[in-house]
């Protein structure tokens, strides 16, 4: 939709997008929110993360996990509030939920490179090391010349043997 026809929730989304872009940001969060809210919006689940992530780059640790939710209880299948909400509650202290976060969205989302890299990741800085080498694997295998299986391979090699 143009920016100038009717108030659709796609145009609410790149209304909220630019208008973080011009740092704007509380017009910006109102807008995800209208977008998020409104009935004819078929994703909501992107206003919603959107807003996350908007939260987590403020370090607003729990509005950030709180949209980051909503996001899920919109489309389970949707993996990029997955890492978001990791994001989140890592930056709050909370790695362990963190990890099971990332789980409940490998089982959601089977194979899902970017779940299997983020939860190497996390679990390389618990340093449960053979965890995160499947992890990591998996994420290569599934993605292999892509960003995930990439950045994969890159922590593959920090591992300890």
């Amino acid at each position: 939709a143009a920016l100038g026809v009717g108030r659709d929730g796609e145009r609410l989304l790149d209304l909220g997008s630019a208008l973080i872009g011009s740092g704007d940001r509380e017009a910006g969060k109102k807008e995800f929110i209208a977008a998020f809210s409104d009935p004819t919006n078929p994703t909501p689940e992107i206003s919603a993360r959107n807003l996350g992530q908007v939260y987590l780059e403020e370090k607003n640790y729990s509005e950030a996990t709180s949209w980051f939710r909503a996001s899920l209880s919109r489309n389970k299948d949707y993996p990029d509030p997955y890492l978001g909400l990791a994001e989140s509650l890592v930056g709050a202290g909370r790695p362990d939920e963190a990890m099971a976060q990332l789980q409940a969205g490998l089982t959601t989302i089977p194979g899902d490179p970017s779940l299997n890299l983020a939860l190497g990741q996390a679990l390389f800085k618990a340093g449960r090391f053979a965890e995160a080498r499947a992890r990591l694997e998996e994420a290569i295998k599934k993605d292999p010349a892509g960003p995930a299986g990439r950045e994969a391979a890159v922590q593959l090699k920090a591992l300890p043997r």
